[in-house]
């Protein structure tokens, strides 16, 4: 199958074209700055959307916007583009943040959005992916959780303050963190683009979401490091602002469209994945 990228140079993206490669699909890759015209598409039968703003930043005005017209204006663009050329399934990723802070409430594919700014965000973003679904295009949507691997995404930054022996839970700790692998996160969304019953909204997350004392404890293990300094959550707000909220929202996500479709995760327990990303 010939399929094409967005935001095929970041941390996802280019560990989706490699599996991709790996299992003889043909990849394209393209950026959304410059909007592909619709020749890109001629002949492809598969889009994977990563490209958006990331979300990891201080949420000052411009960054907002910059997050909201990203994901909205740049998925609108894509869909215009794709529109001469539909292919047989967009994959158009989404985030967990779709949910908002839900404290230890379950949450399926078939719960409420959260009113949050993210929420917000998230719901719109979702909606101008759907659009090509009038061309007859699948849309998948993957609501992406915490992504564990090697070499870029969260898990870095979350390692930094424990490798120097002064990590620790964030606020209560008692939020809910829906983490998964990455390795598990690129072969869900190859899943999704080869079963043509996968459609809609997919939590991309592992079965077994842990508290955030939970993952500290597993991380300062995995290290071999203690985990005794909590940061607590006024000073995550004095440090991050608003975006302070994404690392204190409590959201017990679970993959029930993707275990219903069939698909086995590799990495269940988040202990034995951060042990095995984080060897020497």
């Amino acid at each position: 199958m010939n399929v094409v990228i967005t935001g095929g140079s970041g941390f996802v993206g280019r560990a989706v074209a490699e599996r991709l490669r790996a299992a003889g699909h043909r990849v394209a890759a393209v950026s959304l700055r410059n909007p592909p015209g619709p020749e890109v598409f001629a002949e492809c039968q598969g889009v994977v959307h990563l490209a958006g703003e990331p979300v990891a930043q201080r949420w000052t005005a411009g960054a907002r916007e910059r997050i909201l017209n990203s994901r909205v204006q740049g998925t609108r663009a894509l869909i215009a583009a794709l529109r001469q050329h539909p292919p047989a399934v967009l994959v158009s990723a989404s985030a967990v943040g779709y949910y908002g802070s839900r404290g230890d409430e379950i949450l399926t594919e078939d719960s409420a959005p959260g009113t949050d700014f993210l929420g917000q965000v998230t719901v719109a973003w979702e909606r101008e992916a759907r659009a090509a679904e009038e061309w007859g295009v699948r849309v998948v949507t993957p609501r992406i959780g915490v992504v564990l691997g090697r070499g870029g995404g969260a898990l870095p930054k979350m390692a930094l303050p424990f490798r120097f022996g002064v990590g620790g839970r964030l606020g209560s700790g008692k939020q809910w963190v829906s983490w998964i692998a990455l390795d598990d996160l690129t072969s869900l969304i190859e899943f999704a683009i080869m079963n043509p019953a996968v459609r809609g909204p997919v939590n991309a997350v592992a079965p077994n979401p842990v508290t955030n004392a939970e993952f500290t404890r597993e991380l300062a293990a995995a290290l071999h490091r203690p985990a005794i300094f909590p940061v607590p959550a006024l000073a995550l707000k004095l440090l991050l602002g608003e975006m302070s909220q994404v690392l204190l929202a409590s959201q017990h996500v679970i993959p029930e469209a993707a275990l219903r479709a069939g698909f086995q995760f590799r990495f269940t327990d988040v202990g034995e994945a951060l042990r095995q990303i984080l060897a020497p």
